[in-house]
């Protein structure tokens, strides 16, 4: 989370309005504590950066303590140093997607795309989150983005647009113009993982308030990777990269599925966020 707002100086505010300040915090603290919130302290000073009025943050503390993820309350989720509009059910980018966007900025350019025009494509794009961060460190990129939850869209057009990119709605492959079939110089598939019998295991600010369409692979959690990577040649551009994150436990399976479609893989770890990316490029010819 970005930090927030930096406090009051003593010069700008009275000593009561500070100690009203302080006391109006320490009571969000408890109730976020109470809640089960492991960072109630950061959480409670971004409720108060974010509420325009006492009431609203009355409101928006009710709403975190009610399990709202709190980047819904917020409406907003830092990722990559950027804010990220978050809408209510939309997919919340976790930290650990960082790693994968900076996989996809060291696969560009190593493969000289990172120059003017590099072409981007942001499957089950959710927020749009990966490829406005993307964007953000390539120069002057095409950016596109898909995803078949219409609120997704709804979000991603807020935050792709911003940068410059389209956003489109649908199926994958599906709704993306013609014209980019064998252009694409990066193409990020964050897809669904979880394995359908465990996405009930999940934290409730998962479970209960992100679209299930963003969270269930299927049985083995492979299912809609294994869809994105058969048709990946057919889009990519020579030299260009596939990639996706999954679990460390999933991982050779991905790389199976990414090889057999005709790409050559490998995999990236970080252990500082707990990831694991996997990249599949496009043979030059």
């Amino acid at each position: 989370m970005s930090a927030p707002s930096p406090a009051p100086s003593p010069s700008s505010s009275s000593p009561s309005s500070s100690s009203a300040d302080s006391s109006a915090e320490s009571v969000i603290v408890t109730r976020l504590r109470a809640a089960g919130c492991v960072f109630a302290e950061d959480e409670a000073r971004l409720l108060i950066s974010a509420a325009a009025t006492p009431d609203d943050l009355t409101a928006m503390a009710d709403r975190r303590v009610g399990g709202l993820p709190l980047e819904h309350v917020l409406g907003w989720a830092e990722f990559c140093g950027l804010r990220i509009a978050v809408d209510p059910g939309v997919f919340v980018p976790r930290r650990r997607t960082e790693f994968l966007v900076r996989q996809a900025a060291v696969a560009a350019t190593a493969t000289a795309l990172a120059g003017p025009g590099a072409v981007v494509v942001d499957l089950c794009c959710g927020s749009g989150a990966l490829g406005t961060a993307l964007a953000g460190i390539l120069d002057r990129a095409e950016l596109h983005a898909a995803d078949i939850d219409p609120a997704a869209v709804r979000c991603a057009r807020r935050n792709v647009v911003a940068a410059g990119g389209r956003v489109y709605e649908g199926d994958l492959y599906g709704p993306l113009p013609a014209a980019l079939r064998g252009r694409v110089d990066v193409l990020l598939a964050n897809v669904p993982y979880v394995p359908t019998g465990k996405v009930g295991l999940l934290p409730p600010e998962a479970r209960i308030h992100e679209a299930r369409v963003a969270l269930d692979g299927g049985a083995d959690g492979l299912d809609v990777l294994r869809r994105v990577a058969a048709e990946a040649p057919r889009w990519l551009a020579p030299g260009g990269s596939l990639l996706v994150e999954t679990s460390e436990r999933q991982a050779a399976g991905a790389v199976e599925t990414v090889a057999g479609s005709g790409l050559i893989p490998r995999v990236a770890r970080s252990d500082e966020l707990c990831a694991t990316v996997v990249v599949g490029t496009m043979p030059a010819p």
